[in-house]
């Protein structure tokens, strides 16, 4: 089978394209035949070193597909399941083995580049809205990078929560899609201060919650757009990784800054299955639109990289074994 691994870490060009035996799955595994798969920025992150990672090492978090054989304890998966995973490596691949608790099943009026393009990013933004900080009716947030994939999701969600959204974009463009997601307010990142928009917007009030997925570029604006006793959420690193900071800096308003990642709001199995149930019902009732932004092939997974770091792109990059 053809997938992508890599075996240093660097830029797009330690990817390879490799042919090797199928696997076959272990007591509790299951092995998928891959029809979708996301393209995150925690590929980038893993293909980088930013974030490390035993060598070789199959890229991709997160797909869709169908069971092909199911080990001995997989949680009575069987062959020709639709099933979806976020949070478990080797989807750039045309096979894929998983842990049989990390796969959730695919409703049959959702498709697989549906499931592939919603999970990861939708899981992120569903446990930001919900649980790092569980948005009430008349908050207001800060989404950052909000017509990209988790921003655009982030959107939605908060709204379908009541919250009154301003949104930070980098373009016209963007700020179109922002607004079509349902943000209350746009500001361009470019052309103007954030937080003195934020506190323009807001009648100096400032934001109950500010989610900065782009991070060193964005944090200091995002901390001054907090409001005292706020949360400042980062969650992502697309502009590079926040510089190590003195707590001091939170004095200023008693504000609070965690650094969330996925892999700790989905620990259990029924979390898992919550938030994916969730996010799989929203899209079937048209509560939730996504935005695929465009498909490669497998052996593009390079070009989908220097894509999705160029920060142009608008909503799901998509590999298509």
């Amino acid at each position: 089978m053809r997938t992508i691994r890599i075996h240093s870490h660097g830029g797009t060009e330690v990817l390879k394209l490799e042919d090797i035996p199928v696997p076959q799955p272990a007591a509790g595994q299951a092995l998928v035949k891959v029809e979708a798969a996301g393209v995150n920025f925690i590929d980038t992150y893993h293909r980088t070193g930013l974030y490390k990672v035993p060598l070789p090492f199959a890229l991709g978090q997160e797909g869709a597909g169908v069971v092909e054989k199911a080990g001995p304890g997989a949680l009575g998966l069987k062959p020709g399941d639709r099933v979806a995973w976020a949070n478990a490596p080797g989807g750039y691949a045309e096979y894929a083995v998983l842990p049989a608790d990390r796969l959730v099943p695919v409703p049959k009026g959702v498709t697989a580049r549906q499931a592939a393009a919603l999970l990861l990013q939708g899981m992120t933004a569903h446990y930001l809205a919900t649980s790092t900080h569980s948005l009430q009716r008349g908050e207001t947030c800060l989404v950052h990078a909000a017509a990209g994939g988790v921003g655009g999701l982030l959107v939605q969600i908060a709204k379908l929560r009541g919250a009154r959204v301003i949104a930070s974009v980098g373009s016209e463009e963007k700020a179109a899609i922002a607004r079509e997601a349902g943000a209350d307010e746009v500001i361009l990142y470019r052309a103007a201060d954030v937080a003195g928009e934020v506190k323009r917007l807001t009648g100096g009030a400032l934001c109950r919650v500010v989610y900065d997925g782009v991070g060193k570029d964005t944090f200091h604006a995002s901390l001054a757009a907090t409001a005292p006793r706020g949360l400042l959420v980062t969650y992502g690193n697309a502009s590079g990784a926040v510089p190590a900071i003195e707590p001091l800096i939170l004095a200023n308003g008693s504000k609070f800054l965690t650094r969330s990642v996925l892999r700790d709001y989905i620990v259990t199995r029924e979390e898992l299955q919550g938030r994916a149930r969730d996010l799989f019902e929203w899209l079937e009732g048209g509560k939730l639109k996504l935005r695929i932004h465009k498909e490669y092939q497998l052996a593009d997974a390079a070009q989908s990289h220097r894509d999705l770091e160029s920060r142009n792109t608008t909503g799901k990059l998509l590999l298509i074994p």
